[in-house]
């Protein structure tokens, strides 16, 4: 008896019910994977080579480009041969400080280790960056972008752009980062020849290609150690659109003081004429000494239709060596209230300046000073002393001793101390932060989990009479802000982000010194929204114990970019379909 084959309108009809059943899931964010090899490569920044931190042999490393609300994997390889972590400066982690990247959040991953960062760049658009976090690992590399484009359903407050280029900014150090920089970098690269007798020959310099007419994103990152920098490019206006994840009134600036830690885009439109190449430069600020002439970074913007090389002087910078001029340019910066941005609403909807503030805190700093016989930062007096155990997992396993919620609310009235001492925030408050800097540099603070509202800034000393100044309607919301030297700056923070969050100088000498706490956010309730411990968590510190052989304990992606869940849940499917149909 011959056998019967199943009709093939059968197959179409299994199809048919699989892709219904599957539409919930496809319409769901979805999901990126990135697979990075940390490790030395040689580079040259400078010159001479040196080792610096390169991810998938890259300097720096490659830019993770993603929509709102997708989920990121990314398998991180330490080839290093320390212990490594990796931090998202500005990403806020909905709910998951686990995937945060900081000594209080993550135990390291120890050299030959692999761990799996998994997360949501939930509700966020923007320009962010990568880096480091350990110690000054940053200072050699190990860094690169994050850009979150809007939803389709969201329109930009621009039109579409017809290219978008990333450069990081960032003072370099052959040797050590106490001195004088021995350069500005830009994008790896050391500054092309614009001076014979400042720029030896034969370094490699940045060149980027554009074409006349066009208008581009620049978003640039300032990622160096501790030198705030000022970006021009010869004979273009630079167009602020955006910063650290909100619009902003659109404003034309012929350079822009970006400080450590910070992060801005503009448009560019190549307007001129390419008579010949024009300079892209990013120079120290707030700097007196004739030595920092020769630490200028400087690339080059190449017209398709360039008639020659950029030549003559660069473009002059602001003449004033004091902050004045960059305090007057910083509180020009304006949040866009009527845009929208991860969400249709416009980003003025949510009215900040007429909420009540429920916790206070006057942060101030000072010089170094020696504690126990050691240098040290502090923030109120303290010098905050990273714990073996993170607090996170201290938190999570309850252990006691790890820390106290005891960070005071101003300085005291004695001697400064070593301490892991923390912020204890109230779930669902609106916190106050003044910033007041009595140190004789620019400091710049950072706070992960949260964007704030910058209000207020001024020299002297911050009075409650201050208020009176502030910004209460569209302040830019931002995840990092400067502080001037004898200056304060005032940040309103709603505090809806559960988790435990880093609050940081981001000058990295300050920094490792001791100039940093954590915000600890507990929604007393039971929160079924807040992610729970990861399965692939490291354990350390008190904790040890709980740490199984890598080998047993850890599953990695071996899937390439962009790959999205869903489209590989379909194909499986699909397949399981097709086995039964010639089954």
């Amino acid at each position: 008896m011959p056998s019967v084959l199943p009709c093939p309108c059968f197959f179409l009809f299994y199809l048919i019910l699989l892709l219904g059943s599957l539409s919930v899931g496809l319409a769901g964010d979805p999901y990126v994977f990135y697979d990075w090899s940390v490790s030395y490569i040689n580079a040259s920044p400078l010159g001479p080579k040196q080792k610096v931190i390169g991810i998938n042999g890259q300097f720096p490393g490659p830019i993770l480009n993603v929509t709102t609300n997708w989920n990121v994997v990314v398998n991180v390889k330490n080839h290093l041969d320390e212990p490594l972590l990796i931090t998202w400066n500005g990403v806020q982690h909905r709910k998951n400080s686990w995937q945060d990247g900081v000594s209080g959040t993550n135990c390291p991953i120890p050299a030959g280790w692999n761990w799996t960062y998994d997360f949501q760049v939930k509700d966020q658009i923007g320009s962010f960056f990568y880096f480091p976090s350990l110690n000054f690992q940053r200072a050699a590399g190990g860094y690169g972008g994050v850009i979150i484009n809007n939803r389709a359903v969201i329109a930009l407050p621009f039109l579409v752009p017809d290219g978008d280029i990333t450069l990081f900014i960032s003072d370099w150090y052959t040797k050590s980062h106490k001195v004088i920089p021995d350069g500005v970098i830009i994008n790896g690269h050391g500054p092309f020849r614009y001076d014979e007798a400042l720029v030896p020959a034969g370094n490699p310099f940045l060149l980027v290609n554009v074409e006349p007419g066009k208008t581009y994103r620049i978003r640039v990152h300032n990622v160096g150690i501790s030198t705030s920098l000022n970006f021009r490019i010869q004979n273009h206006n630079l167009l602020l659109v955006e910063t650290e994840g909100s619009y902003t009134v659109q404003q034309n600036y012929s350079n822009m003081d970006i400080h450590v830690g910070q992060s801005y885009s503009f448009l560019v439109t190549m307007d001129q004429n390419a008579s010949s190449d024009y300079y892209i430069v990013a120079s120290p600020r707030f700097v007196n000494s004739s030595s920092w002439t020769r630490v200028n970074g400087v690339a080059v913007l190449h017209y398709s239709n360039s008639q020659g090389p950029a030549s003559g002087p660069l473009p002059d910078p602001p003449t004033d060596l004091d902050p004045y001029f960059s305090m007057n340019q910083a509180r020009s910066i304006r949040w866009n209230v009527s845009a929208g941005a991860a969400r249709p609403n416009p980003q003025g909807s949510f009215k900040y300046g007429q909420i009540t503030v429920t916790d206070f805190y006057l942060i101030t700093n000072k010089p170094q000073e020696l504690i126990n016989g050691k240098w040290r930062t502090t923030l109120n007096g303290i010098s905050y002393l990273p714990p073996s155990t993170p607090l996170k997992l201290a938190e999570q396993f309850k252990i006691p001793g790890v820390y106290k919620l005891d960070f005071p609310n101003k300085i005291m009235n004695r001697r400064s101390k070593v301490d892991t001492s923390l912020i204890n925030g109230t779930y669902r408050g609106f916190m106050e932060i003044i910033l007041q800097n009595n140190d004789t540099t620019v400091q710049n603070y950072h706070l992960d989990g949260y964007a704030f509202f910058v209000v207020g800034m001024d020299f002297g000393v911050w009075t409650e009479n201050s208020r009176n100044t502030y910004n209460k309607w569209d302040g830019v919301a931002r995840s990092t802000t400067q502080v001037f030297p004898g200056a304060w700056t005032a940040i309103l923070i709603s505090l809806d982000n559960s988790g435990m969050w880093n609050l940081r100088t981001d000058n990295l000498n300050s920094w490792y010194l001791g100039q940093e706490t954590y915000i600890s956010v507990v929604n007393t309730e039971d929160d079924k929204s807040e992610v729970s411990l990861p399965e692939n968590a490291i354990f350390c510190g008190v904790l040890s114990s709980l740490q199984k052989d890598q080998a047993q304990r850890f599953k990695f992606s071996s899937a390439s970019s962009k790959i999205s869940y869903a489209r590989r849940t379909f194909l499986v499917m699909l397949i399981i379909v097709y086995a039964a149909f010639i089954g």
